[in-house]
């Protein structure tokens, strides 16, 4: 029989204990009155919500690491007056004060060299309304039946819902449908690194901006031009306007789109 010689028994010993990931999983329900919102707060990893079937709000958080310990990574939820916060909770670095979870972009929320990654899936009961927001990871929210605003850095945005949608990120596309047209202020969907397709209803009434710089812009909807017209930047109003709408990117198109 031939022996294998030490150094490469501890490198076939060694092997698939690098490649092995360590996973826990983290799941949460409760009853969120309608009209309400679940948030959820991560930093590296996507979210995705989907309808819920019954009337509780259902989360599932599946952490995994390969360096750092999933362990480490706290799930923290949070009721307050308008619904519930969930965050993912990573060890603050060394000298800093600990990280803290606190709904409407409280807290703290800092991180440094640790690869956990948290997966997020939220189903979501009609009329409830959905707030996701991560840094490293794509936010995802299909069918919902409420209001919903999704923000990342380093990932895509998608939404499609019956009610209102907010959407950004830096390094990635938004497309986004949304069901109704009556917002108030300023309503923004924004990129740097990706195109922006955004769909409303027939019966929108806006006054739209949209401008690129490395992209070209379409519109659906009869636009009454304001000012000068540039195949990159324009400004003009749909229907008879009375609200704002914002779409911004740098490398990328805009199409916006009629339903």
């Amino acid at each position: 029989m031939r022996t294998l010689p030490l150094i490469a028994l501890l490198a076939l010993a060694a092997t698939p204990l690098a490649a092995q990931r360590s996973t826990e999983r983290f799941t949460w329900h409760g009853r969120i009155p309608a009209g309400q919102e679940v948030e959820i707060r991560g930093i590296n990893g996507g979210i995705r919500a989907e309808p819920g079937s019954g009337p509780e709000v259902e989360v599932v958080a599946e952490k995994s690491g390969r360096r750092s310990d999933p362990r480490e990574v706290r799930i923290d939820v949070v009721p307050h007056s308008g619904g519930v916060t969930l965050c993912a909770v990573y060890p603050a670095p060394s000298g800093r004060e600990p990280n803290e979870c606190r709904p409407g972009g409280g807290g703290r929320s800092e991180t440094r060299n640790n690869d956990v990654q948290v997966e997020w899936v939220v189903r979501v009961p009609a009329g409830v309304d959905f707030v996701g927001r991560t840094v490293n990871g794509d936010a995802d929210a299909r069918d919902l039946r409420g209001d919903v605003d999704l923000a990342t850095v380093n990932g895509g945005v998608s939404i499609s819902t019956s009610g209102l949608a907010r959407a950004s990120t830096v390094n990635g596309s938004v497309d986004v449908s949304m069901g109704r047209t009556d917002w108030t202020g300023r309503l923004e969907f924004q990129t740097v690194n990706g195109g922006i397709d955004l769909t409303l209803p027939a019966d929108l009434s806006a006054e739209v901006t949209a401008s690129t710089v490395n992209g070209g812009i379409s519109t659906d909807f009869p636009l009454t031009i304001s000012g000068r017209f540039s195949p990159r930047r324009i400004q003009g109003t749909v229907g008879t306007g009375g609200r704002d709408l914002a779409l911004k990117t740098v490398n990328g198109g805009i199409e916006l789109r009629r339903r």
